[in-house]
């Protein structure tokens, strides 16, 4: 089954828990720079970390629970022209991870994933707060996104 995932950039984290937390309850993870809450109605994984990106949307994507669901949803973005990024068990945001990254047409960073085991770090390496090489974009991958393909299909016209 999929969930839907939103990862939005923060400032002021505590603060930003606090508020969620009126929305949606308590985080199912909370870490120094990251909190996540895995909400059932509807299906989203809703994160959240202040790792030195500017406030806002950070990426937007499906979570999948199996391989099968995976590699299907990459067939559904080679058949909407994406050019994608593919990462084997890779670790961002406290996970393991098999995932494939594109850009939609408007320049948003997508994510379709399925999340192989929990981590006690952020990425490869423990977190260091404030230290430029642990600060960035959250899961982003270590090459840059590729551009939307000109001859993308267009929906909702």
């Amino acid at each position: 089954m999929r969930r839907f995932h939103v990862h939005v950039s923060v400032d002021d984290l505590q603060k930003s828990i606090v508020f969620y937390s009126h929305l949606f309850g308590q985080p199912a993870r909370v870490e120094a720079d990251y909190a996540k809450w895995m909400i059932e109605d509807p299906r989203v994984n809703f994160a959240i970390s202040s790792r030195g990106e500017n406030p806002g949307l950070n990426h937007l994507g499906l979570q999948v629970d199996s391989a099968d669901e995976l590699l299907g949803l990459r067939g559904q973005l080679e058949s909407a022209d994406a050019s994608l990024i593919e990462e084997s068990d890779a670790s961002c945001c406290y996970a393991n991870s098999d995932k494939y990254w594109v850009t939609d047409p408007q320049g948003i960073a997508w994510e379709t994933f399925h999340s192989l085991k929990n981590i006690p770090t952020f990425g490869g390496e423990l977190a260091v707060i404030g230290s430029s090489e642990e600060r960035g974009a959250c899961c982003a991958p270590q090459t840059a996104l590729p551009e939307p393909k000109s001859n993308a299909k267009k929906c909702c016209a």
